[in-house]
């Protein structure tokens, strides 16, 4: 006997399909096999044989049966490891890292060092993340607030198969905490320093004996650490929410229905920065051999009026602290009028169908989701005012809408 996936996944226009084959010995340890569809289960649960059952194939599967790189993580264990944020997953993965450069919401993943860097909106993450199986292409803000989580799955190396064309270094599988059949609740909150706030809470109840709903909020709000000197203003701050809603539907053993709706907001300013000094410093440059105001430790002489730079900067006005402080000091002086202020709305729908014919599961999952950012950026970080992006939906402004659809068809054969 033969194990046969199918998979067929379109996202935006982008087509993956794959058929795999499995030895008919791993039936045995592969809950998958069983003549209902199994629930997706938590990849952290072990049972009486200490087996880790993972989804990382689209089916439910032992982790010693799969036969790629994969850390499964549980919403337990990211609790008790203190993980506020998908960022701090390094902790429990480390060949995870998670960054971002000039926009907080373009952030991407980097797995084992390989990932895509940058603030251009037309890249796309090498590192593919999915949310309870939608695809996500802006990965910085599906990498953010996501409120209670069921398991991470991180799927390292190429993943083209599973998560299309643009898994070239990893995958990212998130699956957040469904509704359950009997009624609960919970609340917390956090307080930090810069005043940093975070209160999170939901609802769990039961509808009926075949419907249970679910909904749950975050509020993340924290001082800027960076400050402006000129225009007296914090930089760097967090201000933003999400909330979320969820309904399922089982009528049988062998259907049953998820929908998922959920809506975020960032209202914050970022991403202001300091010169990194003596060792590198972007506006004293030169080419190599050519550097005639060198520093003993052979560091470029940024604050030297033997820079020729540096004259013309202070004639035009640039503030003589910024090119003089520590690398580590929090005054910034940007501009004056200058703001490094963004908005992002992030929100979306999905449904997810299993539907178990015997020895077979269709899965269907749809989505659809909006996304929009626009960012202001004091780019030259100087007083002086050369490069400036403005904020608003006229200047630097994006949006994306994404419709994706995948059908996976899961079961044995001949």
């Amino acid at each position: 006997m033969q194990r046969l996936g199918l998979r067929h996944h379109c996202a935006l226009g982008a087509l993956a399909g794959a058929l795999a084959f499995a030895p008919a010995a791993a039936q045995a340890q592969d809950p998958a096999t069983d003549d209902q569809a199994p629930d997706l289960v938590d990849a952290a649960d072990v049972d009486d044989g200490n087996v880790i059952i993972v989804t990382a194939q689209g089916r439910a599967q032992a982790l010693a049966d799969v036969p790629v790189a994969v850390s499964a993580v549980s919403g337990e264990l990211l609790e008790k490891s203190g993980v506020a944020d998908i960022r701090d997953l390094n902790q429990v993965a480390p060949s995870l890292l998670v960054s971002s450069t000039g926009n907080e919401a373009n952030g991407s993943a980097r797995i084992r060092g390989i990932g895509t860097v940058g603030d251009n909106p037309g890249l796309e993450s090498s590192v593919a993340v999915f949310v309870d199986g939608v695809y996500r292409s802006r990965s910085g803000n599906a990498l953010s607030e996501l409120g209670p989580i069921d398991r991470v799955e991180i799927l390292r190396g190429p993943q083209g198969t599973l998560g299309g064309r643009n898994s070239s270094a990893g995958l990212i599988n998130i699956y957040t905490a469904p509704p359950e059949f009997e009624f609960s609740g919970y609340g917390a909150f956090t307080y930090g320093n810069y005043d940093a706030i975070k209160i999170e809470g939901g609802v769990n109840a039961p509808l009926g004996e075949t419907v249970a709903a679910r909904i749950d909020g975050v509020y993340f709000k924290r001082d800027g650490f960076y400050t402006d000197v000129t225009n007296n203003t914090d930089v760097n701050d967090r201000d933003r929410y999400l909330i979320r809603a969820q309904a399922l539907f089982e009528p049988t053993e062998d259907i049953s229905f998820r929908l998922v709706g959920d809506y975020s907001k960032k209202d914050e300013a970022c991403c202001a920065a300091t010169f990194v000094q003596p060792e590198f410093a972007p506006l004293a440059r030169v080419s190599p051999g050519l550097d005639p105001f060198t520093r003993p430790n052979g560091g470029p002489a940024l604050t030297s009026t033997s820079n020729p730079i540096i004259p013309i900067l202070l004639g035009l006005g640039q503030d003589p602290r910024a090119l003089s402080q520590s690398t580590f000091n929090r005054n910034i002086y940007p501009t004056a009028g200058r703001s490094y202020a963004g908005e992002t709305e992030d929100y979306g729908i999905s449904g997810e169908l299993n539907w178990s014919f015997g020895n077979v599961t269709l899965t269907s999952i749809t989505g659809y989701r909006e996304y929009s950012n626009n960012q202001a950026s004091d780019t030259d970080y100087t007083t002086v005012d050369i490069l400036y992006r403005a904020p608003g939906p006229d200047a630097g402004a994006r949006e994306f809408k994404t419709f994706t659809q995948e059908f996976r068809l899961n079961g044995t054969a001949f």
